[in-house]
């Protein structure tokens, strides 16, 4: 015999609730007797049950039903408040946590086609955001369908300014706690922690201590801007470090240790550093000289997963602040298709596509840009590379209509996964 039990219990408190398990669970002792044993039995058993019923772990019981209807609650407020921001879009579940918001919004009449993605990480802990390489390395370019595929994630958008000849991010870009590239004109990022968001612009402080002298690094592997700069090239470069500049010289460090100086291109250590600069500022080290080099933010954000960088400023606490002429991209101030990413007072991922260069969808400014994030209930928010490389990647399939069939090769993306 089947006994079958759906029926969900509503207490007012553990002790009432403790006391209808009690009941059950002498209910279900008579009823089995009475089937196997007939009813004397079962008068017997009625008697052993008022005293030694064995009673289920209540609090676990309890505490699993209460996660559940916890988890249901928050669930349906999350839809609720997506629902209520966009009540003329079309709003699909990609995951729990995950929604994807697809609207048009109209600029002296004419369209602008909008993807926003919504991700609540305290709903669905499982969820994982982070900025993923193209390849292994720093050089390179795929689509983002591929990036997505080989990191598993449900939802992906493009990320950092990137050189095209070669791949390479152009910006702060932290990946796993690894700085694997430098800031460029201080632009902005945003930190990934544990269970909140954090925007700044970022500055590098960095250098190589040898003795009594300090020498500072001016970057981490970005390309030369100026012939004077210190360079400091990671495995994540590639092989070889990058050419020499004119009366400069580079130095090998492998374990802590010099242990090449040369006036050429050299082999970057797998547990080292190559540095590149000027002569004059590297000349007092010499093979076997004990280094250390210390690289860090400015903030130093600790326990900082993740950065990604864009620029400029869309918002800063709660407000549109645009701040392109600090970041020196007054380039980038007209209509293009746009990518941006942002975050909410209660620490929600807003991630917004919006198509350009149409005429089914004529691009967004920077300012319009914003005033969306903000629409969206974001405090922060920053500019992405936009143009050619604004896409958005749900579950195998590209969301939004970038010129390029499937979007261009990418350098990097910003994933979510489960």
């Amino acid at each position: 015999m089947v006994i079958k039990m759906d029926t969900i219990f509503v207490v007012e408190s553990k002790k009432k609730f403790k006391l209808a398990v009690n009941f059950l669970n002498a209910a279900i002792t008579i009823v089995l007797c009475l089937v196997l044993n007939g009813g004397l039995a079962a008068q017997e058993s009625l008697l052993i049950a008022n005293r030694v019923a064995p009673v289920l772990n209540t609090d676990v019981f309890e505490k699993s039903l209460v996660q559940k209807i916890s988890q249901e609650e928050q669930s349906k407020k999350f839809d609720e408040s997506v629902r209520a921001k966009y009540p003329k879009a079309v709003i699909k579940d990609v995951e729990l946590g995950v929604k994807h918001i697809k609207l048009t919004k109209y600029y002296k009449g004419k369209p602008v086609k909008i993807n926003i993605i919504e991700v609540n990480q305290a709903l669905n802990p499982n969820l994982k955001v982070s900025p993923r390489l193209a390849r292994n390395g720093l050089t390179g370019r795929v689509g983002i369908s591929n990036i997505a595929a080989k990191n598993n994630s449900i939802v992906a958008i493009n990320g950092t300014f990137f050189k095209p000849q070669t791949g390479v991010p152009l910006g702060t870009l932290m990946i796993d706690g690894e700085l694997q590239t430098g800031p460029i004109y201080d632009r902005v990022a945003m930190g990934f922690f544990d269970n909140y968001f954090d925007t700044a612009r970022i500055q590098l402080n960095a250098s190589i201590k040898t003795g009594k002298e300090v020498i500072k690094i001016d970057n981490v592997n970005q390309p030369r801007m100026l012939s004077t700069y210190m360079l400091l090239y990671t495995p994540k470069w590639g092989k070889t470090s990058a050419p020499t500049p004119k009366y400069g010289i580079q130095v090998a460090i492998s374990n802590n240790r010099v242990v090449k100086i040369s006036a050429d291109a050299l082999t970057i250590p797998e547990n080292g550093y190559v540095v590149s600069g000027p002569a004059i500022k590297l000349k007092n080290l010499k093979e076997g000289d004990a280094v250390k080099v210390d690289i860090e933010t400015i903030p130093q954000w600790k326990d900082v997963k993740h950065i990604i960088s864009g620029g400029p400023y869309l918002m800063k606490n709660g407000e549109v602040f645009i701040d392109v002429k600090e970041e020196r991209l007054l380039s980038i101030t007209g209509r293009n298709p746009r990518t941006a990413i942002g975050y909410t007072a209660d620490n929600h991922l807003i991630l917004l596509t919006a198509d350009g260069r149409e005429a089914s969808s004529i691009g967004l400014t920077l300012t319009e840009t914003a005033y969306l994030m903000k629409a969206a209930g974001c405090y922060e928010a920053i500019n992405l590379d936009g143009g050619g490389s604004s896409v958005l990647y749900i579950k195998g399939q590209i969301m939004n209509s970038p010129a390029q069939k499937g979007g261009i090769a990418l350098s990097n993306a910003l994933t979510v996964s489960l």
